[in-house]
């Protein structure tokens, strides 16, 4: 157990999560687009926006690795089954308070329930399980979650 196994886990899972997201995405299955919606915090530029939001994304998926180190360090046990039950945790944590709440809260051009007609927001807040973004948005969340969860628990596990 390490934190550069953590690190390695944390891109590999990330890299996994996104194209996931991404492939859903293209094909449909969800209007969801986590990178492009954490750049456009930052910028209203589309295209800066989704360079912004990768490189913010990959961030926080290296982040969250180490936070799952910790736990893992903490409770001085780690696997890829526990990976895939943090990563479910995760995924519900994201879709659920993280970006349904918390995003709109500090997001500059994102709407809310409360927006105003005369307010014009360029993105919809996702709601409750994302499901705003499409039906399938909350499956599809779900399983990157999971497999992000189960390749950092084994980036983790794997022995030294």
């Amino acid at each position: 157990m390490s934190i550069w196994a953590a690190l390695a886990g944390g891109f590999v899972g990330t890299l996994v999560l996104t194209t996931g997201l991404r492939a859903a995405n293209t094909f449909n299955v969800t209007r969801i687009d986590l990178p492009f919606l954490l750049g456009t915090a930052f910028t209203s530029d589309r295209t800066r926006a989704k360079a912004l939001g990768y490189g913010a994304h990959f961030v926080n998926g290296l982040i969250f690795a180490l936070l799952y180190y910790a736990v893992f360090a903490a409770l001085d046990y780690s696997s890829w089954w526990l990976g895939t039950a943090f990563g479910l945790v995760h995924g519900l944590f994201a879709a659920t308070a993280l970006v349904n709440i918390l995003l709109p809260l500090v997001h500059p051009r994102m709407g809310s329930p409360q927006t105003s007609a005369p307010d014009v927001a360029l993105l919809e807040p996702p709601g409750f399980l994302m499901l705003n973004y499409g039906r399938g948005t909350p499956i599809v969340t779900l399983a990157a979650h999971l497999a992000y969860g189960t390749i950092v628990g084994g980036f983790i596990a794997w022995p030294s």
